[in-house]
């Protein structure tokens, strides 16, 4: 067994789970095929290794078990009838799982057929039985409305017939006998015969249908409809549809057969009907007998129907899961290599190095219980690869980590801005969101997803909302920092408070109150928390509020540029590389030297300086001027500061200062480039003179150093992109200072907005004395408080604290280019897709 990776370089800095990547390492499994199994699964279970794939040049056919996951997808399949079965009956599966599963997979798969047999057995049943109970329904109306149409028409036949007989009586003639003579004399054969046809055809289509009938036939047949009163359940297609009773009579089989033609082409369905009202009674009552048994016997079915699909739901999830778990256990077993003549599979993986016994306690449970003759054989492999990053984190600090993590997974065991990212992102929101109401109304909302987050956990939620429940602890630190921002502000819905005492100024007169500060004198001490409450409202508000968070926010700036250099200092003392570390004599002098010394002195020089001046103007109260002592510390460095001077020697320090970052930017660029060249040739020609090692350790060593020997050292690439890199943080070090500027944009828009709502809204809705428009004036100061302030103002804070931490601060010490550890695990097996 091997050495883990990355050395004992963590020593330079205090054990944090959080600001170091665990440990890990490239381990070796020798699974025997009788327990690869019970292994797989048990890893499963303890979620610590992350396999790799061994058989990356084979398709998905040509893998071991592949005829395994065959079959579970078989399952799957079966599955997902059962589960669509259950949503079309309304039943839902039990919601309560559980990870351990007693069924056999074998048990399971014949179970399933069988379920999937029963069911497509009793849903074909149940349609037979569904058509013949809506073609008998249909029957029944064709009866009784057509039975209607003939009724009615031997009705009015035989009184018509009656009045002529009668009329025929009073009014003989001559020509009487004569007619009837000839009538009687007709012969039977020639008399003209009709036949006629009944069915429902859908309403929609009665109209086009009647006409069609009509130009097919030119006009030789005679159509009598009827409406039916409620939908009718269509044989066919099972859905319900208005329709129409029809009769067609008609004379002759070539018009007869253009009438069914024409019935097929309109989905009208025909039924037999008998002229004799005594036949017509009768299978009205045959009719209506079968429809009761029919219904009968298909709530019988229905009911054992949904009795299946009840005992389906509540071993639903449980068999899901099974499935699922075989599936991934197979998935995984491919990716072993398999040794036929050992009988045995080898996997390789990472694992955190706290995870080794754990590890074998599994291998070893795995053999015990799969009665396998021999054990798994667990080793560590030395390795140049670059390890996945794991950090450990619960609940809380997890939206931080993906905060860091959407921007790029930090490299192995590199510095992780996530630690700082719990104080200083929610910090750096509440500086611009500053308003210790909004604060409160924040927190409120957040405490609601923080209370339940038990209940809400274990369901399904929007894509908004489970964003917004997974940044709760996140949205709970902006709100609490907020609310203390807005305490420093005195700002509660743009409204100042004497929360901490009484202001320390009052007016020497009347009429100073929207003066100036001129007017004022100090009466009281000085305001124990945050902005004196008598700066809102006056003219000099503005001006006051405006310089005291442009300063404020370059240096929370300059400071948390300051952290990530030393970041990236403690990077490099950590990997301990010859060029970009200090800590060991010669070698480890060389990052601080020409590299991080250098970051220093020119960040300091210039932004460093002007925070101090900052701090001792207000320390001192002086009226001098930053913006002429920095504009003319460049542009007239000898000249006298006069009023604009802060303390003595300031004008000696200005030119040392500014020499230091002139000569800082030549010495970030030059030196490394050289000491890279210089390194590399003492590599190569150390390798020249290697001495003779055993075969193990050769092989070792060739594999480690596998990557340099052919590496090629170009000083004009080197060169050039330490060129950029130098330019990049001058040019960096003055535009990301700038870009701090947006938490004193941010904060002073967040506050003005909030003074708008107040005054022009709710204070001039308070002014009509009038209740509704009181009323409606709340309304509006509501909605624009929480879709303006609370809403759009979040977002947009969130944005730029965001943006602040990506950019400003990151790009000092945080390469990013790793990749996140994603053990073989059965926790989120229910929470996925099907494969």
């Amino acid at each position: 067994m091997g050495d883990t990776f990355g050395g004992s370089g963590g020593g330079c800095c205090p054990p944090m789970d959080l600001f170091r990547s665990e440990p890990m390492q490239l381990v070796q499994l020798i699974i025997p095929i009788e327990s690869a199994h019970h292994t797989i699964s048990y890893l499963g279970d303890l979620a610590l290794i992350q396999f790799k794939d061994l058989n990356v040049e084979k398709s998905p056919f040509q893998r071991t078990y592949a005829a395994q996951i065959k079959k579970c997808a078989e399952m799957s399949r079966k599955l997902r009838f059962l589960k669509e079965q259950m949503s079309k009956a309304g039943i839902s599966s039990s919601g309560k799982t559980m990870m351990r599963v007693d069924i056999d997979v074998d048990d399971l798969e014949i179970k399933l057929g069988e379920l999937e047999a029963e069911l497509v057995e009793i849903n074909a049943n149940g349609e037979k039985l569904q058509r013949a109970y809506s073609e008998l329904a249909e029957y029944k109306l064709v009866l009784h409305k057509a039975g209607e149409f003939f009724y009615s028409a031997r009705s009015s036949a035989t009184a018509q017939q009656r009045e002529i007989e009668a009329h025929s009586i009073r009014e003989e003639s001559v020509d009487t006998p004569l007619l009837l003579e000839q009538e009687m004399s007709t012969d039977p054969s020639k008399q003209v015969k009709l036949g006629f046809l009944a069915g429902l055809v859908p309403r929609e289509k009665s109209m086009a249908f009647e006409r069609i009938l009509f130009r097919a036939t030119r006009g030789n047949v005679f159509l009598r409809q009827s409406a039916v009163e409620e939908p009718v359940t269509d044989p066919v297609s099972g859905e319900k549809i208005e329709k129409n009773v029809f009769v067609v009579f008609y004379s002759g089989e070539k018009v007869k057969n253009k009438i069914l033609k024409i019935c097929d082409a309109f989905g009208a369905n025909r039924y037999s009907f008998p002229e004799d009202l005594g036949k017509q009674a009768q299978m009205i009552t045959e009719v209506s007998g079968r429809l009761s048994e029919l219904k009968t016997t298909i709530d019988v079915g229905l009911l054992h129907r949904g009795n299946l699909l009840q005992t389906i739901g509540d071993q639903f999830e449980r068999w899901n899961l099974l499935v699922r778990k075989e599936k991934s256990i197979y998935h995984t077993l491919n990716m072993l290599s398999i040794d036929v003549t050992k009988k045995c599979l080898v996997a390789e993986g990472w694992s955190p190095t706290f995870a080794t016994k754990q590890i074998q306690d599994a291998l070893q449970r795995a053999s015990f219980d799969s009665n396998s003759q021999v054990g798994a054989i667990f080793q560590v492999l030395r390795t140049m690869e670059s390890p996945p990053t794991y950090f450990r984190t619960n609940k809380f600090t997890s939206a931080f980590q993906e905060i860091v993590d959407a921007y790029g997974v930090a490299k192995y065991q590199e510095a992780n801005p996530g630690v700082f990212t719990i104080v200083t992102f929610p910090f750096l929101f509440a500086v611009m969101f500053g308003d210790w109401g909004h604060g409160i109304c924040l927190l409120l909302a957040t405490l609601f997803f923080i209370i339940r987050e038990k209940k809400l956990s274990n369901q399904k939620l929007g894509d908004i909302t489970e964003m917004t429940f997974g940044g709760r602890y996140v949205i709970m630190m902006m709100a609490l920092f907020s609310i203390y921002t807005g305490l420093i502000y005195n700002e509660f819905f743009s409204v100042p408070f004497e929360l901490f005492g009484p202001s320390a100024y009052a007016c020497r007169d009347f009429s100073c109150r929207d003066a100036s500060t001129a007017g004022l004198i100090k009466v009281h001490r000085t305001y124990p928390l945050g902005v004196d409450p008598v700066w809102h409202g006056t003219r000099s508000e503005l001006p006051f509020l405006n310089s005291l968070k442009m300063k404020m926010s370059i240096l929370l700036g300059v400071a948390q540029m300051n952290l990530g250099i030393i970041l990236s200092y403690f990077n490099a003392k950590f990997f301990q590389n010859s060029i970009n570390i200090c800590g060991r004599e010669a070698i480890n002098h060389v990052y601080s030297r020409f590299q991080f010394v250098p970051q220093m002195i020119f960040l300091n020089s210039l932004f460093g300086y002007l925070s101090v001046l900052i701090i001792m103007k207000w320390c001192t109260g002086s009226q001098a001027d930053l913006y002429h002592i920095m504009i003319y510390m460049f542009l007239s460095p000898t000249d006298d500061l006069g009023e604009n001077q802060l303390f003595i020697g300031q004008k000696t320090a200005q030119i040392v200062l500014l020499l230091l970052a002139l000569v800082a930017v030549p010495w970030m660029l030059l030196p490394k480039p050289f000491l890279l060249k210089k390194q590399h040739e003492e590599r190569h020609q150390s390798q020249s003179y290697i001495p003779i090692q055993s075969t193990e350790d050769t092989f070792q060593l060739d594999t480690i150093h596998d990557s340099h020997d052919h590496e090629e050292f170009e000083f004009g690439e080197v060169f050039v992109h330490q060129l950029i890199h130098t330019i990049e943080f001058v040019l960096g070090a003055v535009s990301n200072t700038a870009s701090y500027l947006r938490l004193w944009a941010l904060s002073l828009a967040h506050s003005e907005l909030s003074s708008v709502f107040y005054e022009k809204v709710l204070l001039l809705a308070w002014g009509f004395n009038n209740v509704i428009i009181l009323i409606v004036g709340i309304i509006v100061f509501i909605c624009a408080t929480v879709g303006v302030l609370l809403v759009m103002e979040t977002l947009s804070a969130f944005l730029h604290a965001l943006r602040l931490h990506w950019v400003e601060f990151q790009n000092k010490f945080y390469e990013g280019d790793g990749y996140k550890f994603c053990p073989f695990t059965f926790t989120l097996l229910g929470e996925e897709d099907d494969y």
